[in-house]
């Protein structure tokens, strides 16, 4: 690849990204690889795995922010449980379909407690009532499970 065109490849990165990802695209599909970003095209791939597991964090922590508030703030629940119960529901919903990847259903089980931990605070910020359990008391399957609600 020429110096010249290498520049025109990161200037187009830099300047029309969805071109950039078309046109990286369309070489990879004619298997021009002499030709392609290699560097932006690495930071790309790395960059779709780190959103994936920090969509995986952001929806289980609000999950079990969630599960929480619906088990342990029982006075609240005549108010706000069905709020709570729904939104229980569309995280799970979202999780679904993050976690068809194995590897992410892995990722989700392996950060449960520490995720938890996280949520716990959440919750404690919202209610300010130290009522939530200091470990998780929800299995992974629990967490996704849709017809699952504590009580």
């Amino acid at each position: 690849m020429t110096v010249h065109l290498k520049q025109e490849i990161e200037k187009l990165y830099e300047e029309d990204y969805v071109l950039w990802l078309e046109q990286t695209a369309e070489q990879i599909r004619h298997k021009d690889i002499d030709n392609l970003d290699w560097q932006h095209l690495l930071e790309e791939i790395e960059d779709l795995g780190k959103s994936q597991k920090n969509a995986v964090e952001s929806y289980l922590r609000q999950l079990l922010k969630h599960l929480l508030l619906y088990q342990y703030w029982t006075q609240e629940r005549d108010y706000s449980g069905d709020g709570w119960a729904e939104e229980i529901d569309n995280f799970r919903n979202e999780l679904e379909i993050l976690l068809d990847s194995k590897t992410l259903y892995n990722y989700a089980a392996s950060i449960l407690e520490a995720i938890y931990q996280k949520a716990r605070r959440s919750a404690f910020n919202k209610t300010k009532l130290d009522i939530f359990p200091a470990e998780c008391p929800y299995t992974l399957e629990q967490v996704l499970d849709i017809d699952y609600l504590p009580e």
